[in-house]
């Protein structure tokens, strides 16, 4: 594969051959995943005592925006620097030089390497901006494509806004715990011949809850029908990058992949990664996803969103101590819920779903039916009387997630968990998890329809011009142009209505009123 700049291209022996298993192979650290070259260049230029009279407007001194300074500090205000500043490359003052690699193409390009990807662009606005550029990509490939269904509600955003025809494929759903895993290479298989005319299969593991599906698989049966694979691997920025955690899937022949960096790989909060593949697919792929990219991407991409994805991952391509320490802590809570009357290691089921090869075992799922408590009111009591703040509750389970790279206090989780009160008969748990809407009109039509805003009782059995997407985790329960109806209508409201959840897409934060077509 060519890239923009011959001297970023990867030599043809170089490049990884597909990993058909599902745990990350052992490798030596390479020496320049030490280097952090962007990061390194911010700092230098912050060093140095320059008369900024650019943007932005705070000028690098904390004295003009002392509010902000109080946020990031002044370091940070220093390294705020806009995406063209040409002082930032030392060795040239020229923004345009021919054949040069300046630092953040450098960074990218360390990036790839450490994922196992032919090419990596950074993002700062998130994996749903990934998602967003990967649903206008699959445009160019064509007009329909084969989606898993509890896909992130920016690739349902996605598809919506570029007119895109989904057929979707519905996978495992634990509704005893409330949570929604992937598909099968059989399931894509089948969607595949039944729609031919599909451009482009794309599907998210891990999925919320740790589910890990078979990537190689479903990468396999993806190619067969000539058509490239697209992951959001948002929950999997991790993987790869340790022997005892799952490959990623641009090594494990995924043509495109979203990673939210920020998530699991700890950089900044909002940034992100897409990682290009290999083989065939992904190299007709990349004059596309360049062009996008670019048109997508932000003009004023923060430096500071940028060099934490270049800290991040040397961090996590170097520190495979911190990455066991991590281990260790998520496996110890595991073992002392195992050992425990009251709470239940959830891992077993999550494993027995049909999709599921491996989990990913910095995800703690925490079963709370039989505790005298619901995962929802466990997940308050920690946050109000302990200052314990976990990443997701259903009515059935807590859900844990431990960064990769941060190992937990678990004495201090342990102590709040086993404090949390136990009622002497089983509390009454709500709808874990609504089944899909029928489907009215399609997605495009009822998004951009006329509408008007009714009261809940009203709505049911109305069209929904929104995307409505429980959050966290962000998987949308209604799609532009499905029926409401009562059930899901009420599983929202109880969302809304939870200490840590609201519905991504309402136009009426506590439901009291849904926006559907006129």
């Amino acid at each position: 594969m060519s890239l923009t700049s011959p001297s970023l291209s990867l030599a043809e022996d170089s490049r990884p051959a597909p990993e058909t298993t599902g745990v990350a192979p052992v490798s030596p650290i390479a020496p320049e995943q030490f280097e952090a070259p962007y990061a390194d260049a911010l700092r230098s230029l912050a060093a140095q005592d320059w008369q900024r009279i650019h943007v932005p407007a705070h000028q690098a001194h904390a004295e003009n925006a002392p509010g902000v300074a109080s946020l990031v500090g002044d370091s940070a205000m220093r390294m705020d620097s806009p995406m063209l500043f040409s002082g930032v490359d030392p060795q040239t003052w020229r923004l345009v030089t021919p054949g040069r690699v300046t630092p953040i193409m450098r960074a990218q390009q360390l990036a790839a390497d450490a994922w196992g990807a032919s090419r990596t662009w950074f993002l700062t606005n998130g994996a749903s901006g990934g998602n967003h550029i990967a649903t206008t990509v699959v445009r160019g490939l064509g007009n329909e494509l084969v989606v898993q269904r509890s896909v992130h509600s920016s690739v349902i955003d996605g598809i919506t806004h570029v007119g895109l025809t989904p057929h979707f494929v519905t996978g495992a759903v634990d509704t005893g715990l409330g949570s929604a895993h992937g598909v099968t290479a059989a399931q894509i298989d089948s969607a595949l011949t039944e729609h031919p005319a599909s451009a482009a299969v794309y599907i998210v593991t891990p999925s919320y809850f740790g589910a890990v599906a078979d990537v190689a698989a479903i990468a396999e049966v993806a190619h067969r029908h000539g058509v490239p694979l697209i992951v959001d691997e948002a929950w999997g920025s991790h993987f790869g990058m340790h022997p005892s955690l799952p490959t990623n899937a641009a090594r494990l022949g995924a043509d495109l992949v979203i990673s939210s960096t920020h998530k699991a790989a700890g950089s900044l909060t909002q940034s992100a990664m897409l990682h290009l593949g290999h083989g065939p697919f992904a190299e007709a792929l990349e004059s596309l996803v360049d062009r996008v990219m670019r048109s997508y991407q932000s003009t004023s991409s923060s430096s500071l969103l940028l060099a934490s994805l270049d800290e991040a991952r040397r961090h996590l391509a170097t520190r495979s101590d911190a990455i066991e320490r991590a281990l260790a802590s998520a496996e110890d809570v595991r073992s002392r819920v195992r050992g425990d009357r009251r709470f239940r290691d959830a891992t077993p089921d999550i494993l027995a779903s049909p999709d599921a090869i491996a989990n990913d075992p910095f995800k703690i799922a925490i079963d709370t039916r039989g505790a005298g408590i619901t995962g929802s009111d466990a997940h308050f009591e920690l946050l109000r009387d302990h200052r314990i703040y976990c990443e997701l509750s259903t009515p059935s389970a807590l859900l844990l997630l431990v960064g990769a790279t941060s190992p937990l206090d678990v004495d201090r989780f342990w102590t709040a968990l086993q404090s949390l009160p136990e009622a002497e008969v089983e509390p009454e748990r709500p709808i874990a998890l609504p089944g899909n809407c029928e489907r009215a009109m399609g997605m495009g039509e009822a998004f951009f329809s006329h509408v008007e805003i009714v009261s809940a009782t009203e709505a049911v059995g109305r069209v929904s011009a929104d995307s409505l997407a429980a959050y966290p985790p962000g998987v949308p329960n209604v799609l532009p142009g499905e029926v409401l109806n009562a059930e899901v209508i009420s599983y929202l409201r109880a969302t809304a209505a939870a200490p840590s959840g609201y519905v991504r897409g309402a136009s009426d934060p506590a439901l009291d009123s849904f926006r559907v077509v006129a």
